[in-house]
């Protein structure tokens, strides 16, 4: 079996509860699967324990490095952290409230020779009746408004090559940063391979999103990125012609 060269991080932000359970397991599929591989546990200025259970984390195992934000930059402000600090060729991540299984990353791996991006796609999930439909609402709209081919592009399990980073850089400090990203990925010409992974249950803490005023900024924050990442790019095509 090919061993990969993996840096894998996860943010965390009031994921107390879960914290050393992914740290734990994803030393274990790394183990089993990468002959060179590092943990990276981005702490977002979480205000429960996150921070300091990481450390500990840390002190036990060389593998993890944590990396703490002074103040609370955003889900893409942490996503950012985790992909500059990254130092192995390959980059996966995902999020640190366990709603992912680690143990599928192995699923990933053998498409990423023949792809720079391996993305998942929840074969179902795992959320209250509201956020499915929101979730469902919001994916249709990326589609639509962004014309990407990524199956899920609400679903934060990827595989990526390193590279990629050298080439697109990343403003987004919300969770609109997986749109732009993939966007970016996709106009860079990048091949993205989708693949089935599930999605289980929060058994720990709650989502920070659906709150108005998160979900105003986020509207507002859409409306900006499409003009940046659309239309400007169409006007600037149409100039040119």
């Amino acid at each position: 079996m090919k061993k990969y060269s993996i840096s894998a991080f996860f943010p965390v932000y009031n994921d107390a509860g879960t914290v050393e359970l992914m740290a734990e397991k994803l030393d274990k599929v790394l183990k089993e699967n990468s002959g060179d591989y590092e943990i990276i546990i981005v702490d977002d200025c979480s205000p429960d324990a996150s921070g300091r259970i990481a450390d500990n984390i840390a002190k036990k195992n060389p593998k993890v490095r944590v990396i703490h934000h002074q103040k609370n930059l955003g889900y893409g402000g942490a996503l950012k952290t985790g992909f500059h600090s990254s130092k192995k060729d390959l980059v996966f991540y995902t999020d640190g409230d366990a709603q992912f299984d680690v143990y599928e990353l192995p699923k990933l791996l053998p498409h990423i020779d023949n792809y720079d991006v391996v993305n998942g796609y929840k074969i179902k999930r795992a959320d209250k009746l509201y956020r499915k439909i929101m979730g469902n609402i919001y994916n249709f709209t990326m589609h639509v408004l962004f014309s990407l081919k990524v199956r899920d592009v609400d679903c934060d399990f990827r595989l990526l090559h390193r590279y990629i980073f050298d080439n697109i850089r990343l403003e987004s400090n919300s969770g609109l940063i997986c749109t732009e990203m993939m966007k970016k990925i996709q106009d860079a010409g990048y091949t993205i391979k989708n693949i089935p992974v599930n999605h289980y249950p929060r058994v720990y803490g709650t989502s920070q999103f659906f709150r108005p005023r998160k979900i105003f900024a986020v509207l507002i924050g859409l409306i900006n990125q499409w003009y940046e990442l659309v239309l400007l790019k169409k006007l600037k095509r149409l100039l040119k012609w």
